[in-house]
């Protein structure tokens, strides 16, 4: 699973938001509102990106960058398309801070991370990168109204070991040719560190709705456009089944999932959705094996089985 990851992207509707310049307190909930909801939401991103694996593969051997910029603008369009047909399209327009931080968590988290595995161990890179989902429950007490429950972290270390035992065969498969290992952990690390901040810091601009994520989107399809033409060869989907693929990565793992997400880091548990996401690299490694992509081992059995009970830890 975790070369097919590689490939992925990285890494997450309706916005509950219903009057985005209401003030709201610090926790982003309304009084009295249920946070079931948008934890729930959030749970659906985590579902959307186990699929990043498998289409990652089908969509065939695209270079990363560019991958990135057709996938976002994909997303973008979906963004757009559905806050236009809701009557929600003046919510598209962003803050500056909610823009800032949409660029800085979505297009500098797939810059790190697609240095990284240029010049670490994929499997190594990648297990540091997973780091993302401990820092957001360690982060979220940090937030106004939050306090550390003892409970969500064991559950997390919980999660990050059966993403241990999930690349296992994989440690100290070497590092690409030319690559810089220590540079690559460097930047791994620094891929948890963006994607957790990112999230948690989501929780402040609750008021800001969905829909501004857009931009957000947009620019990180322009980016990383200008980043493939600077430091990749261009290359198309030679047949109609990679095409789908695409189209339905730039649907779900991007566009959907990060409506989903930011939903869920804005009104949901954050530290229920930071265990959770650990379950994600189990469900793609679990879709590999049903699609036939990669074959079973037992190091996924275990996993599922860690993580089962994390889960049940988080959310008791």
């Amino acid at each position: 699973m975790a070369a097919a990851h590689d490939l992925a992207l990285g890494m997450s509707g309706k916005d509950a938001s219903a009057a985005p310049t209401a003030q709201r307190p610090a926790s982003g909930l309304a009084d009295g509102e249920s946070a079931l909801r948008p934890t729930l939401l959030g749970c659906g991103a985590i579902l959307l990106w186990a699929a990043l694996a498998p289409l990652a593969v089908l969509k065939g051997p695209l270079p990363p960058f560019e991958t990135t910029a057709l996938s976002f603008a994909i997303g973008t369009l979906l963004i757009g398309l559905s806050a236009v047909a809701r009557g929600r399209a003046h919510l598209l327009v962003p803050t500056w801070g909610s823009l800032l931080l949409g660029v800085y968590g979505l297009f500098c988290f797939h810059a790190l991370y697609f240095a990284a595995l240029a010049l670490a161990p994929p499997a190594e890179a990648h297990l540091l990168n997973n780091l993302w989902s401990l820092l957001i429950v360690l982060f979220s007490a940090l937030l106004p109204g939050h306090r550390l429950s003892g409970r969500h972290v064991a559950a997390a270390l919980i999660g990050f070991a059966a993403a241990i035992v999930l690349v296992w065969t994989r440690l100290g498969a070497g590092a690409p040719a030319g690559g810089n290992a220590p540079l690559g952990f460097l930047l791994a690390l620094g891929c948890a560190v963006v994607w957790s901040t990112y999230s948690v810091g989501s929780r402040l601009l609750a008021p800001v709705a969905t829909e501004s994520l857009g931009a957000a989107t947009l620019a990180t399809a322009l980016l990383a456009a200008v980043a493939s033409a600077a430091f990749e060869t261009p290359a198309m989907p030679a047949e109609p089944a990679q095409w789908m693929a695409l189209l339905l990565l730039g649907l779900g793992p991007v566009g959907g999932a990060f409506l989903l997400w930011d939903i869920g880091m804005k009104r949901g548990h954050i530290e229920t959705l930071g265990v959770l996401s650990y379950a994600g690299p189990v469900l793609s490694t679990l879709l590999l094996v049903i699609t036939g992509l990669s074959p079973a081992s037992p190091q996924l059995w275990i996993a599922v089985a860690m993580m089962t009970a994390a889960g049940v830890m988080a959310t008791r």
